[in-house]
């Protein structure tokens, strides 16, 4: 994954936030709305698209389009930065493949000392009876 490249590839639009900034929250368009195009990228190839669909598929519009915003900020430079930021976290974890888990055999050596030791408390524990004297 290149991050340059899908960076490049990002849409991004300017609306008015509401929240904090008194007189200036109506006249500054400080909220940033990323739109990213899966389907339209360079970027990525056919298997990470697939990938991506699958793992965030949830964030997708029906068009395959994902869109986040940001309005944590009143500085738009700082929002855009933190909206990027964002977007590139939810890319790395959608392309996280797990590794496959292989099974393991259990060794005789743990087999042999699991019964030895159930064999142990057995006769301690026959030890503790009442003899039987009949």
């Amino acid at each position: 994954m290149d991050t340059e490249k899908i960076t490049s590839e990002l849409n991004f639009k300017a609306v008015r936030s509401s929240g904090a900034g008194g007189q200036n929250v109506n006249k500054v368009s400080s909220k940033v709305v990323l739109s990213f195009e899966l389907n339209a990228s360079q970027a990525l190839s056919e298997e990470e698209k697939l990938l991506l669909q699958t793992n965030i598929g949830a964030r997708l519009t029906t068009e395959n389009i994902l869109i986040l915003n940001c309005d944590e900020d009143r500085s738009q430079l700082k929002n855009k930065e933190i909206v990027i930021k964002r977007f590139l976290e939810i890319i790395k974890k959608g392309l996280y493949v797990p590794k496959v888990r292989k099974a393991t055999k259990v060794p005789k050596s743990v087999i042999k000392k699991r019964i030895k030791d159930k064999k142990n408390i057995s006769d301690l524990k026959q030890s503790r009876r009442k003899p039987n004297l009949d």
